[in-house]
């Protein structure tokens, strides 16, 4: 009977405890669950957005990948803004594109082989060579700033970082709500959502193919921002993604960008009105002034 006893009150606390456990899991999940996945939904009727790459480039005395131009910018125009996210000696997580310093800093030689201490006797130089008072940002710093201005920043994780360390310091600082995480391929989408189910992901959709290979993978449409790539499909992927509840992103950085410069903003527009939605350009200022008059 004593041993009846026992093991019924054993079964009991284990039910217990296991019920509980998946409470909290339940309620951890919807705690974490970045609000991104509802805003980020295709609606016909929403307004169009700005994604300013690499938090704006371009500019007279604003390096990019720096906050403080990040600010600048966002004092201006309402966007969001797409960062690159590399790794020091000593592990601290920083912006920056290049795997050198030499572009971008008054530095030289590869970022990883200086701790993040030793980073700060450089200063950032925008891309007219012309150097700034600005230093190397720390992500957390940014992460922080953005979260407490409520700016969504899409983050390109190099390939210096893992994409669990990007994720564990976005949740240790409880941005989900302001963070996309990039991807460039169907496996990097897949290992991103198994890794943080509750944020939304870029994701690459540039054709047809890569739509197809998206919706075989275990990545659930509503995780999904498709970037379309940095040229122009045909309105029939822009339409196929958005019967799917996704938001598409078009990279007119570059060749894009170009033409609006030499043809007229008001291509912006066109774009828009041919099924995008986002705009992730190097011309943050013209494009938002052209959108505007679409709205």
């Amino acid at each position: 009977m004593i041993r009846f006893t026992f093991l019924l009150f054993a079964i009991i606390f284990v039910s217990c405890k296991d019920s509980a456990s998946k409470i909290d899991t339940a309620q951890n999940n919807e705690l974490v669950v970045s609000k991104l996945i509802n805003q980020f939904k295709y609606n016909a009727n929403a307004d169009p957005l700005i994604s300013v790459h690499r938090g704006g480039v371009g500019l007279e005395n604003y390096p990019e990948n720096c906050l403080e131009t990040i600010k600048y910018i966002n004092d201006s125009i309402y966007a969001i803004f797409e960062i690159d996210v590399a790794k020091t000696k000593d592990d601290v997580l920083v912006l920056m594109h290049d795997n050198s310093l030499d572009r971008t800093t008054t530095g030289f030689d590869r970022l990883d082989r200086y701790t993040y201490e030793e980073l700060l006797d450089f200063n950032l130089v925008d891309d007219f060579g012309n150097e700034t008072d600005y230093k190397i940002p720390k992500f957390i710093d940014v992460l922080n700033w953005a979260k407490k201005n409520k700016v969504v920043l899409t983050v390109d994780i190099k390939r210096s970082v893992k994409v669990d360390e990007v994720i564990n310091t976005i949740r240790e600082h409880r941005a989900e709500d302001i963070s996309i995480i990039i991807t460039y391929d169907v496996s990097q989408a897949v290992k991103a959502h198994e890794l943080a189910p509750d944020l939304l992901l870029s994701v690459s959709a540039r054709n047809h193919k890569e739509l197809a290979g998206l919706l075989a993978a275990n990545v659930p449409t509503q995780n999904m921002l498709a970037f379309t790539g940095t040229m122009l499909s045909d309105i029939e992927l822009y339409d196929n993604i958005h019967k799917l509840g996704i938001k598409t992103m078009l990279g007119t950085l570059g060749n894009l960008d170009k033409q609006a410069a030499t043809k007229g903003d008001s291509l912006y527009g066109v774009w828009h009105n041919m099924g995008i939605d986002i705009m992730a350009t190097d011309r943050p200022f013209q494009a938002a002034a052209a959108l505007n008059t679409v709205k």
